[in-house]
């Protein structure tokens, strides 16, 4: 059987997977000064934030799309395949394409001394670089990977930054308190960017003092922008904000009552792309907004019983699932596949979910990070039954729910693409 491109490009990623997280920039830049500096003159916006990071990136990407700008996005991790993380006006790049790019990466790394040689985040970082580079691509919409500083997406200065939000997560990286992670994060800003930020106290004084420091200008969703909206169950969301000034209706089928803050600050975002010159229309925003998707978050998927399949992977993020999880769910039995990376909050996430059920199946998909589910098992009451693998555990779960029930994938991005995988198979 002939080897791919891709699958050349995926070898070579796990290759290196060895060298794990390791905090930096010296690597990237060194890469995309062999790359040529592919990053030099790109325009757009870069997305740091504890949750809804994805969800405003895919929002901001779609409006842009729908006002006509060739766009690249670029977001981690993937949920079935890599070339989902570097997609080029609305569709992800080709599995040639992306064997090409971390070729070409690859051999720009090669040349690299031992001390500079990259981790696979940072070549599929900047894969995306030049992918947006060679698309001559007018707006780069990027999603930080961990934290801001010390990130490989750092390296780029796309005239806009953004802080969705900020939550215990990762502290073992990024530190203990809200304020430690919030400077983190907000270090993403540079001196003259436009700032959007979803963030609250004690988060906000944090942003609001690097803003001051490097003098950059800030707008704070929900304060200087106001903003309503609510759940409409399966349709999505509703959202009534403010856009260059005037008040807009808008409509967005990303699930869940918590989107309607990620809505709102897509459009933060995209007013301040407004403010540097891109035309962006209202008629652009509402077509923008009615027309994103974002897989793997609230993803309703109809069966008997159907699936509910959400990427929390921490515990505002789960805390905020379950609450919108109950409208979808409503009466019906409720049993939940559930699964963690070692490096979280298994235990405040745990206690989350069992505010929605105590019928839990765990187990572990196929990342060595995973936490074993026995541990996992005993952090509910009664224990969850435990799964040896991911399609043991759905199995199990379709029989404990029947078909009227509805099961809920959630704990992992990891165990939520391995689940969409299963389905698509």
């Amino acid at each position: 059987m002939s080897v791919t491109a891709y699958t050349r490009a995926v070898a070579a990623l796990d290759s290196v997977a060895w060298r794990g997280i390791m905090p930096g920039l010296e690597r990237t830049r060194a890469l995309l000064a062999a790359l040529g500096n592919p990053q030099v003159g790109l325009r757009g916006v870069l997305v740091a934030g504890t949750n809804g990071k994805g969800s405003v990136c895919a929002t901001v990407d779609s409006i842009c799309r729908a006002a006509g700008y060739r766009s690249v996005l670029i977001t981690s991790p993937h949920l079935i395949s890599y070339t989902e993380r570097i997609v080029r006006d609305g569709s992800p790049v080709t599995e040639t394409e992306f064997g090409a790019l971390v070729a070409r990466v690859w051999e720009a790394a090669e040349a690299l001394p031992e001390e500079l040689q990259p981790t696979g985040f940072e070549v599929l970082t900047a894969a995306g670089i030049l992918a947006a580079r060679e698309a001559d691509a007018e707006v780069l919409v990027c999603e930080v990977g961990l934290g801001g500083r010390l990130d490989s997406t750092n390296v780029l200065d796309l005239g806009i930054a953004v802080v969705t939000n900020v939550a215990l997560d990762h502290q073992d990286l990024l530190g203990e308190t809200i304020p430690e992670i919030a400077r983190e994060k907000a270090a993403i800003i540079k001196p003259g960017n436009l700032v959007v930020t979803g963030a609250t106290e004690p988060a906000l004084t944090e942003v609001r003092a690097r803003v001051a420091q490097v003098g950059a200008a800030l707008t704070v969703v929900g304060v200087d922008v106001p903003f309503t909206g609510d759940s409409a169950g399966m349709r999505g969301v509703v959202v009534d904000t403010l856009f260059d000034g005037c008040a807009i209706a808008l409509r967005a089928p990303l699930r869940g009552r918590f989107q309607v803050a990620n809505v709102a600050t897509a459009v933060a975002v995209c007013d301040a792309l407004r403010a540097t010159g891109f035309a962006i229309s209202t008629d652009d925003v509402v077509r923008g907004c009615a027309t994103v998707r974002w897989q793997g978050r609230m993803d309703w998927i109809d069966g008997e019983p159907p699936l509910l399949i959400d990427g929390a992977h921490n515990p505002a993020g789960m805390a905020a699932m379950v609450a919108s999880a109950r409208e979808l769910i409503g009466d019906r039995r409720c049993v939940a596949v559930f699964a963690a990376m070692r490096n979280k909050d298994v235990q405040s996430m745990a206690a989350g979910l069992s505010e929605l059920t105590r019928e839990i199946v765990v187990t572990a998909p196929a990342v060595e990070r995973a936490t074993p589910p026995a541990d996992l098992a005993r952090l509910f009451d009664p224990p969850a039954q435990v799964a040896a693998g991911v399609p043991a555990a759905l199995h199990r779960a379709r029989q404990l729910a029947g078909r009227d029930g509805v099961i809920v994938v959630c704990g992992s991005l990891y165990l939520a693409g391995e689940v969409l995988d299963l389905l698509r198979d």
